[in-house]
C-alpha cells in the first residue's frame, strides 16, 4: 500500500510541475521588446469617430423652418383672393365671358368693319403702282379681311337663331310643367269627389 501511495504522490507532483510550467512561461514578459506593438495615444484619438463634432454644429430643431407655415387653415380669411386682387390682362381668357350676347357680337362686327375701312383707306392702289408684288399682297389681305367680316356676320345670324330657339324651348318647357301639374292634381280631386258620394 505504501508504494502505491508514493506513486500517487509522485504523479500528483508531476502533474503540478507540468501544468505550472506553461503558466510561468506565459507570465514572463516578451524577450524582444522591438516586436511589441507601439502604444500611442495619438492613433487612438484619430480613430475615434467624429460624430460628436458633427453633432455640435448641427442646427437645433427650433431654428428650422416648419412646413406648417405653408399650410393655410380652413377658417383663415386668406383662403380665397378678394375680387379686387385678381387682375388679368384684357387678352387673358380668364377675363373673357364664356358666352357673348348679341350686343357684344354686334360690337365686334362693327369694330372689324371699321378697322377694315381704315386699312383700305390707308392702303390705296395708287401707292403700289411702283411695285406690283406689294399691290397683290394688299389685295389678298383685303380679300381675307372681307372674308373675316362675312364670317362675323354669319356667326351673328346663327347666334340670333340660337337665342330665338332657346327662348322657344324655355316657353315650351314651362307650358309642359304647367300641364303636368294640372294633370297630376286632377285625379286626386276626382278621387275625393267619388269618396264623398
Amino acid at each position: 500500500m505504501v508504494p502505491f501511495h508514493h506513486n500517487m504522490t509522485s504523479l500528483a507532483y508531476a502533474h503540478y510541475t507540468v501544468d505550472s510550467a506553461p503558466i510561468e512561461a506565459l507570465s514572463e514578459p516578451p524577450s524582444n521588446p522591438s516586436h511589441s506593438p507601439p502604444l500611442s495615444t495619438t492613433s487612438s484619438d484619430d480613430n475615434i469617430p467624429t460624430r460628436g463634432r458633427l453633432d455640435a454644429h448641427r442646427p437645433r430643431l427650433g431654428s428650422r423652418k416648419s412646413s406648417g407655415t405653408m399650410i393655410i387653415p380652413r377658417d383663415s380669411p386668406r383662403v380665397e383672393m378678394a375680387p379686387g386682387e385678381e387682375e388679368y390682362e384684357p387678352d387673358d381668357v380668364r377675363s373673357m365671358s364664356p358666352r357673348r350676347t348679341s350686343e357684344v357680337i354686334e360690337k365686334l362686327g362693327e369694330d372689324a368693319r371699321r378697322n377694315l375701312i381704315e386699312y383700305v383707306s390707308d392702303s390705296e392702289p395708287c401707292c403700289f403702282d411702283a411695285n406690283d408684288m406689294l399691290f397683290r399682297q394688299a389685295q389678298a389681305l383685303r380679300a381675307s379681311l372681307m372674308a373675316i367680316v362675312d364670317r362675323v356676320e354669319a356667326v351673328k345670324i346663327e347666334h340670333e337663331k340660337l337665342e330665338g330657339g332657346n327662348k322657344f324651348l324655355q316657353s315650351y318647357i314651362g307650358e309642359l310643367i304647367q300641364t303636368s301639374k294640372i294633370t297630376s292634381a286632377a285625379p286626386s280631386k276626382k278621387g275625393k269627389s267619388r269618396n264623398v258620394k
